[in-house]
């Protein structure tokens, strides 16, 4: 059987009443658009017919065009636009796969699609930063915890605060934000301080601690998941920028600074040192590696 659409396809295309039939013939016509062998006046053919069943009544048909030409780079705009603002079955793979709609046309979409088309939106393989930030200021619930799961989403610090600010209770969304390869400090050391704070309740829950010593042990655990953050850390904006956040929640301690000089890591112990006095840090490094010790006292 051939895999191209020959005259009689056509005739029948134009002639049998079957959805069946027609949804049949798209799997061809999908192969013929695609082809490289097809001259310009045969390329338009090949596009007024996918128009055309793009258009069909049954929905049956619309689907067989949606999926067989869901990757397709041939796949002409307006078909993708039409396809993108159909019923589920037509729209999902759309939404998911065709790179024919750029993020301007998505993010319109978004803005009054219903939790499936979002959420296909969010399996795309490459998700740009400012498309993240629409799904995470409109999207639902499961939108946002597919969107920070997918590896290919490409997700800016706001959005990650954004994201928590709307879900953070959302233990799968915690979790597909923890397992992501590559966090911003800031983040890191909020969700430390959420996870903390869950188990301190499984604390006073399960193990008749008073809520006095529960908090007592939690604040000692997320010191040190704190400080383990940051012990790898090579930028001082970025230690910098945590020391800040946790004084700013009154969370910047002594025994937190003095725990990341024990771990060895002097970058935080500095920032955390000029934080609290109030020094700029390049005057603080001075003063804490002077030679005569005046400095440090």
């Amino acid at each position: 059987m051939s895999s191209h659409l020959t005259p009689e396809d056509v005739s029948k295309l134009l002639t049998d009443k079957s959805a069946d039939a027609r949804a049949d013939m798209v799997a061809k016509l999908a192969g013929d658009l695609d082809s490289a062998s097809l001259s310009s006046q045969e390329r338009q053919i090949a596009e007024d017919i996918v128009r055309k069943m793009a258009v069909d009544a049954a929905v049956l048909v619309r689907e067989a065009v949606a999926r067989n030409l869901k990757s397709s780079r041939n796949l002409p705009h307006d078909v993708a636009l039409s396809l993108a603002n159909d019923v589920d079955q037509v729209a999902l793979p759309v939404l998911e796969f065709s790179t024919v709609l750029d993020d301007g046309e998505l993010a319109e979409l978004l803005e009054r699609a219903p939790e499936s088309k979002q959420v296909a939106v969010a399996r795309r393989a490459n998700v740009s930063e400012a498309l993240s930030q629409v799904l995470v200021e409109h999207g639902s619930q499961s939108t946002v915890e597919t969107l920070v799961g997918n590896a290919g989403a490409h997700i800016g610090e706001k959005s990650f605060e954004r994201a928590l600010d709307r879900f953070g209770e959302s233990e799968a969304l915690q979790e597909n934000i923890v397992k992501r390869e590559k966090l911003p400090l800031t983040i890191s050391e909020r969700l430390v301080t959420m996870v903390s704070e869950q188990l301190q309740d499984y604390l006073v829950a399960n193990h008749e601690l008073a809520p006095d010593t529960a908090s007592d042990l939690i604040l000692r655990a997320r010191e040190r998941a704190t400080v383990s953050l940051v012990t790898n850390a090579s930028d001082d904006k970025d230690v910098e920028k945590l020391a800040r956040q946790l004084n700013a929640h009154g969370r910047l301690t002594s025994s937190m600074s003095l725990r990341s000089l024990c771990m060895g890591d002097l970058a935080f112990f500095e920032a955390a040192l000029a934080e609290l006095a109030g020094v700029p840090l390049l005057n603080t490094r001075v003063l804490v590696h002077d030679e005569g010790g005046m400095g440090l006292k």
